[in-house]
């Protein structure tokens, strides 16, 4: 282990989907990992010979079925995306044997282990942590019910494991076939018991929808709770510099990597907790080149974007230099 990062290597890898693959993390030394309960995800830290430094986060899934990981083992799944972006580093070059590192287990998306009744949303690669949850679940004998949406059979990782995991608590929705209507959320929520929480993990909108149906029909706020799959970088994003100007240094921000995490790899610590541009806890004020950001929270608001005098850090860029105050 070194400060903060834990040292594994890659176990094993497995195919999932045509672009989803699954990689089982191991500790180097063979000592158990930092366990983390279902939601929690680790920062995957690599370098990409073209792009410089990668930060990715990537949800534990704890096992397969009903079966726990070896304690010293990590499992994840990458969904690959464009050739410019980390996802594609990793599945063009991770190979049993890689050694990288990997952060202790945070979570952001908790199950709550009091609710009386689970309903799990998943879209796409956002199953990971639904994944988890329903291992939970079902352990624990609790009462859920689970939606998997995807356009095709052939793009849902886990499906099988899944669907046999829920049995009749659960059900696949394929929303390429045109014989098959569009998920019906508004519906869906509106079926729930008064005491179900909902979980759900996907595409932006996916997650909005969720968020706007609660809301219309009266829910309180706790009971929908999500974690949005972000794919990372856009193509065209490229490195920057950030300037602190009370402390007196200049960080290189790499295409791959937040400010935050290029700070945090300079030792560097600030504020954060979300790392999704959500909670507000690390906006920093922006002294120079306010014009040149780009901002991607949805913690601003608009008038405060307009100002160019603050940012998130954990998700917005910039371009040339950016002067915080910091």
């Amino acid at each position: 282990m070194q400060g903060h990062l834990i040292d594994v290597v890659v176990r094993r890898v497995r195919q999932l989907t045509p672009r989803v693959r699954e990689y089982l993390l191991a500790s180097v030394d063979g000592s158990a990992l930092p366990r983390g309960a279902p939601g929690a995800h680790v920062e995957l830290h690599t370098a990409s010979p073209s792009t410089g430094p990668v930060v990715r986060h990537y949800s534990l899934i704890g096992g397969e079925g009903l079966a726990d990981d070896p304690a010293d083992t990590y499992r994840i799944a990458v969904q690959r995306e464009d050739r410019q972006r980390g996802s594609a580093h990793i599945h063009a070059t991770f190979e049993e044997g890689t050694r990288l590192k990997v952060s202790r287990p945070k979570n952001n998306f908790p199950l709550d282990r009091r609710d009386h009744r689970s309903l799990l949303i998943a879209g796409g690669i956002g199953v990971t942590p639904i994944y988890a949850m329903l291992r939970s679940l079902v352990r624990r004998q609790r009462p859920f019910e689970l939606v998997y949406a995807g356009r095709t059979y052939d793009q849902l990782a886990y499906a099988d494991e899944i669907a046999a995991l829920a049995g009749a608590q659960g059900r696949l929705h394929f929303s390429g076939d045109p014989a098959v209507d569009h998920l019906d959320i508004p519906a869906l929520l509106a079926a729930q018991s008064d005491d179900t929480t909902v979980y759900v993990c996907g595409p932006a909108a996916m997650i909005e929808a969720t968020h706007a149906a609660a809301e219309a029909l009266g829910w309180g706020a706790s009971r929908v709770r999500s974690e949005m799959f972000t794919a990372g970088p856009a193509p065209d994003d490229a490195p920057f510099e950030v300037e602190l100007r009370r402390t007196g240094r200049t960080v290189s921000v790499g295409r791959d990597v937040s400010i935050l995490d290029a700070l945090a790899a300079e030792g560097i610590d600030m504020l954060s907790d979300c790392r999704r541009g959500e909670c507000g806890l690390c906006p920093l004020p922006v002294i120079g080149g306010g014009d040149r950001i780009d901002h991607r929270d949805r913690y601003l608001s608009d008038e405060e974007r307009a100002a160019c005098d603050t940012l998130c850090i954990c998700v917005s860029r910039a371009r040339g230099t950016l002067v915080l105050d910091a």
